[in-house]
């Protein structure tokens, strides 16, 4: 291993973007820059073509997989102690990348936050802001972007959680939840992103499957996060419930007991995952 820098570029029928995207980037950042990696998945343009033509390694899914498969795929093969995610649509400056090396040793993930108010399709704001607050209380830390596709990793690190990130677009989503909640050390930097060249390929099913994504983190990480205050919901509706019957000499209600029932079950339950979430985490840690 070497301390150099990896630049990792996703790449799915990018052709309109992909050469002015590396050449930037080659001119810009060639005396930080060890290598560039770009993962065509499963493209029916010449993406592999002109990434070829400008100089950097190409490596080719022959059928779609996915942005996080193509970046699990990318640190996979990456010979350095840091790696680069960036788009290859054009979205990123790559004067921001040496922007992020500048602090990058002393962290273990360097993230450009983006910082226009409406930074995506009107249409998905909505859904970031709740993904981004179920994070925040997830995770207890205030996330300023969830998801920038621009961000700086070492790769030790990285590969560290690479088996519980998904080959989807949420991979940008786990690996900041699962260093947030480690205790890694995350720094964000502000950059400015430009629009994209060509048409996105995130979808309203990407933010629904990130909604299912957090939750299954937050069990992983922090299950108690998410169980504690079910329980303690449930029990208080159920004690809310109960007292007016027992105050009158009704006895206990069946929904009250019910209730009682189900809060005791999610305490437990909740106990139980935390500690097998500890178990599966030191296996890799």
């Amino acid at each position: 291993m070497n301390k150099g820098l990896t630049i990792i570029i996703p790449a799915f029928n990018e052709a309109q973007a992909i050469s002015s995207v590396i050449e930037k980037v080659q001119i810009t950042c060639s005396d930080i820059i060890t290598e560039i990696i770009v993962i065509d998945d499963g493209s029916s343009d010449e993406t592999s073509f002109l990434s070829q033509q400008t100089g950097a390694k190409v490596l080719i899914h022959k059928q779609n997989r996915g942005y996080g498969a193509s970046l699990k795929t990318g640190i996979r093969h990456a010979k350095t102690d840091f790696v680069l995610t960036m788009d290859a649509d054009g979205q990123h400056r790559a004067e921001d990348l040496r922007y992020l090396w500048e602090i990058a040793d002393s962290h273990d993930m360097v993230v450009g936050q983006r910082t226009k108010l409406i930074h995506s399709s009107l249409w998905r704001m909505p859904g970031k802001l709740l993904l981004g607050m179920m994070a925040n209380y997830l995770t207890q830390r205030r996330i300023p972007d969830l998801n920038s596709g621009l961000r700086i990793i070492r790769r030790e690190v990285a590969l560290r959680y690479l088996h519980l990130c998904p080959a989807g677009f949420s991979f940008s989503t786990t690996i900041t939840m699962a260093l947030l909640s480690r205790g890694y050390s995350v720094a964000y930097l502000p950059i400015q992103v430009e629009k994209r060249v060509g048409k996105s390929t995130v979808s309203l099913k990407t933010g629904l499957n990130t909604i299912i994504l957090i939750l299954r983190i937050a069990a992983l990480f922090n299950p108690l996060r998410v169980f504690l205050p079910l329980s303690i919901l449930i029990g208080g509706i159920g004690l809310a419930w109960g007292i007016p019957y027992a105050l009158v000499g009704r006895g206990v209600s069946v929904g009250t007991m019910l209730a009682m029932v189900t809060a005791i079950l999610l305490f437990g339950l909740g106990i139980l995952c935390d500690q097998i979430s500890q178990l599966r985490l030191e296996r890799f840690e």
